[in-house]
């Protein structure tokens, strides 16, 4: 029986279903391990109001991602992303500025292979960092616990999404202002929405987007 030679997107939603599943199991790992050595078992009443308390908002926001973040990163950049994980802060500027500068649509086969390529990358200098940091972290805490570095690390992800953002809303300046608007409205009126819940209001900001835009395009402002 002859092999059946599967396309590259067929390849990829193999690959990428594999790999999703085994990160689910492992995910599972965790607690079961922690069960069986100090055999013991979780309080499941508790177990079940954590989840209750919490899941809805993490199934209504991974539903969203889905919608949000593949067509922006195509099949295989979002199984990789979706397995590596911190998307928002960095595989999703990652893998839009090497579409950027290879100068390639997200929807096409180009721009599929350069995000996939982008994130990869990406999750192996990140995993290599981590490294480093992890052999550097106590001779150099000291020097990172400074007065004088404390300011610029807070600054790190403000300057990250400016460098990135000035080149997309310098593209469509008409079509940036109203998300803008909304996410500075936001953020000032509910002190809540601190950096920690950027994850969610990313796919929020890209919806009001894509309706804005579609808006605006029905009325021939963009």
């Amino acid at each position: 029986m002859k092999k059946q030679n599967l396309s590259y997107l067929d390849s990829v939603h193999k690959d990428g279903l594999v790999w999703g599943l085994a990160l689910f199991a492992l995910i599972f790992l965790f607690p079961i391990a922690c069960c069986l050595i100090f055999w013991t078992l979780p309080n499941w009443e508790g177990l079940w109001k954590g989840l209750i308390a919490v899941a809805p908002m993490y199934w209504a926001v991974a539903l969203v991602e889905v919608f949000t973040y593949v067509p922006m990163l195509g099949a295989g950049g979002a199984y990789l992303s979706f397995v590596t994980g911190n998307i928002s802060n960095l595989k999703l500027p990652c893998a839009l500025n090497a579409m950027e500068i290879a100068n390639v649509k997200p929807t096409s086969e180009e721009g599929e292979i350069i995000s996939t390529i982008s994130i990869a990358v990406s999750s192996i200098v990140t995993t290599l960092i981590i490294i480093i940091g992890i052999c550097l972290i106590v001779p150099l805490t000291p020097v990172l616990q400074s007065p004088a570095l404390s300011v610029a690390f807070e600054q790190l992800l403000p300057a990250l999404f400016g460098g990135l953002g000035i080149v997309f809303v310098s593209k469509n300046v008409k079509l940036a202002i109203f998300p803008i608007i909304l996410m500075l409205v936001l953020f000032i009126a509910v002190p809540a929405l601190d950096a920690g819940m950027v994850g969610i209001m990313v796919p929020v900001g890209v919806i009001f987007t894509l309706i804005v835009a579609r808006i605006m395009y029905k009325k021939g402002l963009i």
